[in-house]
């Protein structure tokens, strides 16, 4: 059996009020770092980042897995909560064998 997957997918919202040169997406940062701290959370049922996160589809997807299902929809609730994160975040449960992103469960976040 393929291992379980959840992808997160973030809406590559604009911000309504953008500095000239300023970066639109620094939550993407935020949640890198916070998937890079995730291993060490004993909150996170054993969920660690899976792979690279990419754009596809208007979305930035971020990779989890190495947990239950349980606890990596949980993970993936607690990054859509996180400050910055654009409202209409969800996730798809999948597994690693997927032929490509977004194919799945869908679980809404907000």
């Amino acid at each position: 059996m393929a291992e379980l997957v959840v992808e997160i997918h973030v809406p590559l919202t604009l911000p309504k009020e953008l500095e000239d040169g300023e970066y639109p997406f620094p939550w993407i940062d935020d949640v890198m770092e916070f998937l890079a701290e995730l291993e060490d959370d004993p909150r996170s049922g054993g969920a660690a980042m899976y792979d690279d996160g990419e754009e596809w589809e208007g979305d930035y997807v971020f990779f989890i897995s190495g947990a239950s299902e349980e606890s990596l929809v949980a993970v993936a609730r607690r990054i859509a909560q996180l400050p910055g994160v654009p409202t209409g975040t969800f996730a798809m449960v999948t597994d690693a064998d997927a032929e490509e992103i977004g194919l799945g469960t869908r679980v809404e976040l907000d």
